[in-house]
């Protein structure tokens, strides 16, 4: 199966420093306008630089390059630089970066793990290349929670016993390439006392998930991110629907694509359900709703 992600999505290439390139999947992407006009957003984060007025919609706009730990964007920049409107985790955010470079196509099965020089750059989930030239993938999960930290109350759950000794004896497997999300996920099961496994890759998900079959001990619940260098969420679900010997596993895409085109498309490759993150009461939910099944 070709991916549904590979073939709607590619990488919008844009610059924070003078020649280093940087990209994010363009499903996450709404538009991009120069630079407008902004106003001051009172006792907001230090990255935000104030407010743009876009179609009508007032949006929060970060400085990108300051929150990834660049030099900030001078104001005597701005009349070059450009703001991407982007729509996820339930929110639109606009970005300015110093320039856009181009929208390429891409294969997501070629994009690699940062290597060990880079792994210290928290922000970055993902390396490839194009034109002899590294592209960074970045993290917007971590730079979204750096900015706007989840809420306590959408950060953990509460169960009843019953419901809680429903998930204990299932075996889990969450998968996610974003270092705060995984970390959410953990924290969410970890707070309820709920035993998982966890992994950044989907091809080590699915090979997990052969060995327990083999084992006798099948996956029955897979929380599983989409857009995922390497093997995606959309393939991994496929895959696991395609095997008679993984197929029984109940499905959640979790995503922190806020677009209905992901529902669907989750749909279209077999999951049984699609989720924005990050609401730990919604993912526990759709948990025991696979626990019942």
């Amino acid at each position: 199966m070709k991916s549904k992600a590979s073939q709607s999505q590619g990488l919008l290439l844009f610059k924070l420093s003078q020649t280093q390139l940087f990209a994010l999947g363009t499903l996450k992407i709404r538009e991009l306008v120069p630079f407008t006009p902004l106003s001051a957003i009172p006792q907001s984060h230090p990255t935000i630089i104030g407010a743009a007025t876009v179609r009508g919609h007032t949006i929060p706009v970060i400085d990108m390059a300051a929150a990834v730990g660049y030099q900030p964007i001078a104001e005597a920049e701005y009349s070059k630089s450009y703001i991407i409107i982007t729509d996820c985790q339930r929110m639109v955010i606009g970005f300015l970066v110093r320039a856009i470079d181009k929208i390429i196509e891409c294969n997501w099965r070629d994009i690699e793990s940062p290597p060990d020089n880079l792994g210290r750059n928290a922000y970055l989930t993902g390396v490839t290349r194009f034109n002899d030239q590294l592209v960074q993938l970045l993290d917007v999960e971590l730079l979204m929670a750096k900015v706007f930290p989840t809420s306590p109350e959408m950060a953990r759950a509460i169960l009843t016993d019953v419901q809680r000794e429903k998930l204990k004896p299932l075996h889990i497997l969450l998968v996610d390439d974003s270092k705060v999300a995984r970390k959410q996920l953990a924290d969410a099961l970890d707070s309820i006392n709920i035993p998982y496994q966890v992994t950044a890759d989907g091809r080590e998900a699915l090979a997990i998930m052969e060995n327990a079959a083999n084992d006798g001990r099948p996956v029955d619940l897979l929380v599983s991110d989409i857009e995922m260098p390497g093997l995606d969420g959309y393939e991994l679900a496929f895959e696991v629907k395609n095997s008679p010997a993984l197929a029984n596993a109940y499905i959640i895409l979790h995503t922190s694509l806020s677009s209905e085109i992901s529902v669907s498309q989750a749909h279209q490759v077999g999951a049984n359900e699609a989720l924005t993150k990050f609401d730990a009461h919604e993912l526990i939910d759709a948990m025991l709703r696979g626990a019942e099944r």
